[in-house]
């Protein structure tokens, strides 16, 4: 369900994208603004990256073969760095460019009216995918504050979208002061000023974006309450003498591989293991259907202490 809601937060942040580009580059034709073209520029980026991640959940849901035997989870973390870059490389790339090149060749904006009104409409598309975006991401957040809640996120495009949202709010607010101050005071270059500003901010953003995308794309434990849990079902089971650890890794956002270290009782069958093996499978997978791949390591704590010793130095 957490999925769905992400891809709908992506489809609207999409559309919207494609009809402020269009208004934003009709702008910049019409009036000859710089910024404007900078702010056209960046929500086409914006619009290509939503089809990136959504190309990146269709990948992520593509069964295991023989190539790829833990499926292809991670290809949404992937994607969502490939978004990153595009943004820093794109967005904050062209806009900075715009900016010098205007500022050193500065031309008088025509027809600023039409500039104002295209930035109106600007902010209407980008704040409706914000606010869908702000909504969804709270709705999934719980307790947790929104710093807190896109640092320990397993799906990127779920603060993607509206960070970049954020970002392309503050780009408008911006523009449509440099473009005021421009026309106001007669100084076409405080134009490619904001270019410029507009870049950086798009260079932040895609900064952090990429830190996060990158951290995932290594591979990230489950939350903490997941690895509890696995712990308690398994120390049920009454074959379990000890439970020593619970080693988690996100695939995606909704796949998991999970690793148990069991110590059984010595007087435990090999048959006997195995069927206790099966049903601790089964249980484990009941109660957290994400856990698509589960292996079971029977060692005594001695050995799992040692291995892990030698594991983090």
């Amino acid at each position: 369900m957490r999925l769905a809601n992400s891809r709908k937060v992506v489809y609207a942040a999409l559309a919207g994208n494609l009809l402020v580009a269009a208004t934003k580059f009709a702008a910049a034709l019409f009036t000859g603004s710089p910024s404007m073209l900078s702010e056209g520029v960046h929500s086409l980026v914006d619009a290509g990256n939503e089809a990136l991640l959504l190309y990146g959940y269709y990948r992520s849901g593509l069964r295991p073969d023989r190539a790829h035997p833990l499926g292809y989870g991670r290809e949404l973390y992937f994607w969502s760095f490939v978004v990153a870059l595009l943004l820093f490389a794109l967005g904050a790339g062209i806009s900075v460019y715009e900016g010098i090149t205007h500022i050193a060749a500065p031309n008088r904006i025509e027809n600023v009216h039409v500039t104002y009104i295209v930035l109106a409409l600007s902010f209407l598309f980008e704040g409706a995918s914000w606010w869908i975006a702000l909504q969804t991401f709270r709705a999934s957040k719980a307790p947790m504050s929104y710093w807190e809640a896109i640092k320990k996120s397993k799906d990127p495009p779920s603060f993607m979208v509206l960070l970049e949202d954020t970002a392309a709010l503050i780009g408008l607010s911006i523009a449509s002061v440099g473009i005021y101050l421009s026309d106001r005071l007669q100084r076409p270059e405080l134009d490619g000023v904001a270019s410029i500003l507009i870049g950086l901010v798009l260079a932040a953003t895609a900064a952090f974006l990429a830190r996060e995308s990158k951290e995932l794309l290594i591979g990230e434990s489950a939350h903490g309450p997941i690895n509890a849990s696995i712990r308690a079902i398994a120390q049920r089971e009454p074959c379990v003498q000890g439970v020593n650890g619970v080693l988690t890794v996100h695939l995606a956002p909704d796949q998991i591989v999970a690793v148990l270290s069991l110590e059984f009782a010595d007087e435990l069958r090999t048959p006997e293991i195995e069927r206790c093996v099966e049903v601790l499978e089964k249980q484990i997978r009941f109660e957290h259907p994400e856990i698509v791949s589960l292996f079971v390591k029977p060692q005594t704590r001695r050995r799992f202490e040692t291995a892990r010793d030698v594991r983090f130095g």
